[in-house]
């Protein structure tokens, strides 16, 4: 017989704080029976008459509770009418038995009937075709899938804002990609997202801009660290480049020295200097087309952390 999991039990009112202090609350005891809380060492009712919040019903077991449960599945971001539409089936009945071929006929032509009785609205319409265009950029862009869900949520409110409205739905999509990442702290540029979208870096950005601005979005400071393992993993550097480049971020973010910078381009200038140091040279050329910024930003911010951090290179 299988455990069932604990029920949590009603909380306690502000009123019973003095009773607490008299009974540690290690022996105070929930009665489910009689709904109230009771002192195991003196026997006091502590309060009573608590509504209890849990279902009506009882189980012994996990079959059981799962099969008393008259709940459904949790609601679907992903889905236009968050998954609560219900789906009529042309092979088999409730009881998952197969329908003899003239059943079978009449479920399908039921089942036909209630796809064209069903109306989606313009808004509908579009989320379901931004469900699939952010589930291919996030395959594409071979990032986790959680983030699937955080991206759709921003594009269901920019579209229920009517944001969408006039704009190209591979740009937006792509934007409520980038935020998602940018929210979750997943390294992605933008420039890594403009290359699987036919509207290009300008466009997304400026789609970007606007989810931002207009839903109010709070976006965290992206951390350059983040941006150091996958530099290091297309170069194919070894972990103690790895290593010296995070300590070296470290010592600048203390300082001060990574605010309002580009964190991808932070990130390339200490596994620069971190090569450097190491003997495992790599081009400017190369450490800035991997980390997708220009070598000239490269170049200021490796001489501005050596600078400040008073760094000592070996000569070039």
């Amino acid at each position: 017989m299988s455990e069932l999991p604990e029920q949590p039990l009603p909380s306690m009112e502000e009123g019973a704080e003095e009773q607490e202090k008299k009974c540690p609350p290690e022996y105070i005891m929930y009665d489910p029976n009689t709904g109230s809380y009771i002192c195991t060492l003196t026997g006091e009712v502590i309060e009573e008459g608590i509504v209890d919040m849990g279902p009506d019903w009882r189980a012994y077991t996990m079959e059981e509770k799962i099969r008393r449960q008259r709940t459904g599945s949790p609601l679907n971001i992903a889905q236009p009418d968050y998954g609560l539409l219900t789906s009529l089936s042309s092979s088999r009945d409730a009881g998952g038995r197969k329908l003899d071929a003239r059943h079978r006929m009449e479920a399908e032509r039921l089942r036909r009937l209630q796809a064209k009785l069903r109306t989606m609205s313009s808004v509908e319409k579009n989320i379901e075709q931004a469900s699939k265009e952010i589930a291919r950029l996030i395959e594409a862009l071979n990032i986790p899938r959680s983030l699937f869900e955080e991206a759709m949520r921003v594009y269901r409110m920019a579209a229920e804002k009517g944001l969408v409205r006039g704009r190209s739905l591979e740009s937006v999509a792509a934007a409520a990609v980038y935020a998602a990442c940018r929210m979750r702290g997943v390294p992605v540029t933008l420039d890594d997202i403009a290359k699987h979208v036919k509207g290009g870096r300008k466009e997304v950005a400026r789609c970007y801009r606007l989810l931002v601005r207009e839903l109010k979005l709070r976006m965290p400071v992206a951390d350059p660290i983040r941006y150091v393992s996958r530099i290091v993993s297309l170069l194919g550097l070894s972990t103690r480049v790895e290593a010296e480049a995070i300590k070296i971020l470290m010592q600048a973010k203390k300082k001060g020295l990574t605010a309002g910078k580009d964190p991808a381009g932070l990130a390339a200038a200490a596994i620069y200097i971190a090569a450097l140091k190491l003997g495992e040279r790599r081009t400017q050329k190369e450490i800035a087309a991997a980390a997708g910024v220009t070598e000239v930003t490269v170049r200021n911010r490796y001489k501005e952390l050596a600078q400040k951090l008073k760094i000592e290179l070996p000569p070039q």
